[in-house]
């Protein structure tokens, strides 16, 4: 009976913390005279990728909800680092925004040297959404299960290599946290993208894949890969069929994730913050942004502007001790 009573309060708290979510959003006041012009949304990576796509979804609906153009800018290079750069050194004014992803605190270690903080040259806004990276291989490994393909690594170190989409990538530095959680040695053949990486697997060049879920769910579906586990803590609703890593070793604690933000620069007004954040949560509730989402194997990520900041730092903690762990640098 208690716990009946306390799933019952839990559940009461729950719905009015989403209620109030909502009133919130609701009443977010349109600072005065903003956007008096148009809004820039910086994007450092090509256009066709999961940033670019979250970025053009997001200007439609900011276009529509603001009264005002919000375009899609491209600044293309090291490893977003020049559009993040652009985005710092902007005037604070909620006209210049960037998207980026876990590559933002990933960057802050990876390079020696960077011409912006990535903490305070910036206002987080919010997550916008996320996926599970995961582990592949090629159908005639032996290995069938994560927890085989473990035991093999352990009686052969270092001969089974894995692929991935570069080094100091979510999916390389994923990647190196499960081997040492694992304590398991694989050798890192890095290529230019997650297309190069999964063609080399499945041409069975390379044994052992890191990938984003969204690029291999298809081929594995189609047997031209198997998928051994997805990254994330959870099993994802887009392909529950497949065990998360956690669990399939078992690997308590081991998460991935590559998640997409948007970020403004450093000193911009908490109130156009606010409405920034309040349009997106409205945004990441409709229909169609959801089928957006999950038909490019993302999972809305709707958050705070001080939930984000805080994932921000728990991520350039997390992944700085594997990047200086395995030794990584920016090619």
């Amino acid at each position: 009976m208690k716990r009946k009573a306390l799933k019952r309060w839990t559940c009461l708290v729950m719905g009015l913390a989403l209620v109030a979510a909502g009133a919130a959003r609701a009443q977010a006041p349109a600072p005065a005279g903003y956007p008096a012009k148009t809004v820039r949304i910086v994007v450092g990576f090509p256009p066709g990728g999961g940033v670019d796509l979250m970025a053009r979804t997001f200007a439609q609906r900011l276009t529509a909800a603001l009264g005002q153009p919000v375009i899609v800018e491209t600044r293309v290079g090291a490893a977003g680092n020049i559009a993040a750069d652009h985005v710092a050194k902007s005037a604070p004014d909620g006209h210049t925004l960037l998207v980026t992803s876990t590559v933002h605190p990933i960057n802050a270690t990876l390079f020696s040297k960077l011409p912006f903080d990535p903490v305070k040259d910036f206002a987080p806004i919010s997550t916008v959404a996320s996926a599970p990276d995961c582990i592949a291989t090629h159908p005639s490994l032996p290995s069938r299960t994560l927890a085989e393909l473990v035991k093999m690594a352990r009686a052969r170190p270092e001969a089974v290599s894995y692929a991935s989409s570069g080094s100091g990538t979510v999916m390389h530095v994923g990647m190196e946290l499960f081997l040492s959680m694992a304590q398991i040695k694989m050798l890192h053949v890095p290529y230019n993208g997650s297309g190069p990486s999964s063609v080399a697997v499945m041409g069975g060049q390379v044994p052992v894949l890191s990938t984003s879920l969204g690029s291999a769910l298809q081929q594995a579906r189609a047997g031209k890969l198997r998928m051994l586990a997805v990254t994330s803590a959870q099993r994802t609703p887009l392909a529950p069929e497949y065990p998360t890593a956690a669990e399939a070793v078992p690997l308590p604690g081991y998460e991935a994730i590559t998640w997409l933000g948007m970020l403004a620069p450093a000193g911009t007004p908490p109130a156009i913050v606010n409405r920034l954040n309040a349009e997106i949560g409205r945004s990441l509730e409709q229909r169609e942004v959801r089928e957006i989402l999950a038909n490019n194997a993302y999972d809305p990520f709707p958050n705070t502007p001080g939930g984000f900041a805080n994932l921000i730092q728990s991520e350039l903690a997390k992944w700085g001790k594997v990047i200086r762990a395995t030794g990584a640098r920016a090619d």
